[in-house]
């Protein structure tokens, strides 16, 4: 990065993000303080300073997929409808639908004010155990809060298909995980009971469902909690965002939720997050505060693993074609790996 951090940023035109926020009309001055963010995501994410005021930018990665500006949009839209929500979330500031001025779609939001657990912990949490365990009860009364909002109410009528939405999941990700096989050098799914899992989950699929907002990402990677106690800062992340059946997001929740030895199938090592409720408490707890009564959570964990672990692949997959981080797509094959493991073992 220059040193005045204006420069070193791929994807982001620092001049003419200046020249749009302009037209935004947001707070005049020029972007100084650029500092790129790392974690998780694959998105870029920077942020900045301009006009006294503190920015975070996200938009697709350099080499995109074919959905990655829809899916920019759609976000954009979640985050905007959670305005006034009791959902923890970052703030929308402005969106820019158009793909040619950044080559992506993009959007500005407020700092979230909060740390990421998977990367360690302040004093205040890695010294008190009770706090710890008020941290996973509170991710789980997040999504029952994103869960019980009503998706018309908030601004997101048209934002999904709800109709048919269990019925259409394994089709909707067998042909993603098909379509994988156009990349060149991709040795094809090595993947456990990929076809078992897919069998199990159309045989014992639920009757019906109540329509909701989900997250449909949710894990302990993807939400800031506090540094003041255990509450959620901001759930993060919004890409895969719709509405469906919310039960899916518990069912993510409690398929990546770390084991008595902080092991996660996400790859995340995470003993010093001893004092977590387990799996079970997790349920129990959702459920209180929620009007949703899954007939069998099993279900919802399975399809968890099935969705994300085919998500992760197609990494890989795209590694495999030198369109991605080869170490990236070998550590999230290993990952998806993980996660088809742990559905077996609940089937």
């Amino acid at each position: 990065m220059d040193q005045d951090g204006r420069g070193g940023i791929e994807g982001v035109d620092l001049e003419i993000l200046d020249d749009w926020m302009d037209d935004q009309g947001l707070p005049p001055g020029k972007i100084g303080l650029v500092d790129k963010l790392t974690g998780g995501t694959q998105n870029i994410l920077i942020r900045f300073e301009r006009g006294g005021r503190h920015y975070v930018l996200r938009r697709p990665p350099i080499h995109k997929r074919a959905n990655s500006d829809e899916t920019m949009r759609r976000e954009a839209r979640v985050l905007g409808a959670l305005k006034g929500t009791d959902v923890p979330h970052p703030e929308l500031i402005a969106a820019c639908p158009d793909e040619t001025l950044l080559g992506a779609a993009f959007y500005l939001m407020e700092p979230v004010d909060g740390f990421n657990a998977t990367t360690g912990l302040p004093e205040l949490h890695a010294g008190d155990r009770d706090v710890r365990r008020d941290m996973g009860f509170a991710m789980a009364e997040g999504i029952a809060a994103l869960a019980a909002l009503d998706p018309v109410a908030v601004g997101l009528e048209g934002f999904g298909r709800p109709e048919g939405y269990l019925e259409r999941q394994v089709s909707r990700w067998q042909s993603q995980l098909e379509s994988y096989g156009e990349m060149e050098g991709y040795p094809g799914p090595e993947i456990p009971g990929v076809d078992r899992i897919a069998v199990w989950l159309e045989a014992n699929r639920p009757r019906d469902f109540q329509p909701g907002i989900l997250h449909g990402d949710y894990h302990i990677a993807n939400v800031m909690f506090s540094y003041s106690g255990p509450e959620l800062a901001a759930i993060v992340d919004w890409e895969l965002a719709t509405v469906g059946d919310p039960l899916l997001d518990l069912g993510a929740l409690i398929a990546t939720w770390p084991d008595s030895e902080g092991n996660t199938p996400l790859g995340n090592t995470l003993g010093y997050l001893d004092g977590l409720p387990d799996a079970e408490e997790l349920t129990r707890h959702y459920l209180e505060h929620s009007a949703r009564k899954p007939d069998s959570i099993d279900w919802y964990q399975v399809l968890a693993c099935y969705r994300l672990g085919i998500i992760l692949e197609g990494t890989h997959a795209r590694a495999c074609a030198g369109r991605a981080d080869r170490q990236m797509g070998d550590l999230l094959h290993a990952t998806t790996v993980g996660l088809f493991e742990r559905a077996l073992r609940i089937l």
